[in-house]
């Protein structure tokens, strides 16, 4: 949900706040690898968020290149999204992506 972000899905460069050394921390995606991620509250995340998900359902891989640091990393999962429809239950004459208020 809000809570997941595209750098907490994929991964990030963090700095050691002693040593200034700059480290990679995998995220689910890429711990997921060859197995599977489940994201609940899927249509609640923001758009940017969900767009950093997309290189990794396509190419299975996440691509960093920040802080001097340029690397790719395997992602090989499957993706597992939960949506809660807009008015708490599900209506069946509207489409799913109008149940669940995405794009």
């Amino acid at each position: 949900g809000k809570s997941s972000t595209g750098v907490g899905l994929t991964a990030a460069v963090v700095a050691d706040g002693i040593s200034g050394e700059k480290t990679l921390q995998a995220g689910a995606m890429v711990l997921a690898d060859r197995g599977l991620v489940c994201v609940d509250e899927f249509d609640k995340m923001v758009d940017t968020d969900r767009t950093a998900m997309h290189e990794v359902m396509e190419q299975q891989t996440v691509t960093i290149q920040k802080a001097g640091v340029h690397t790719t990393l395997n992602a090989r999962c499957s993706v597992l999204a939960a949506a809660n429809p807009i008015h708490s239950s599900y209506n069946r004459r509207l489409t799913v992506q109008k149940n669940v208020g995405l794009p």
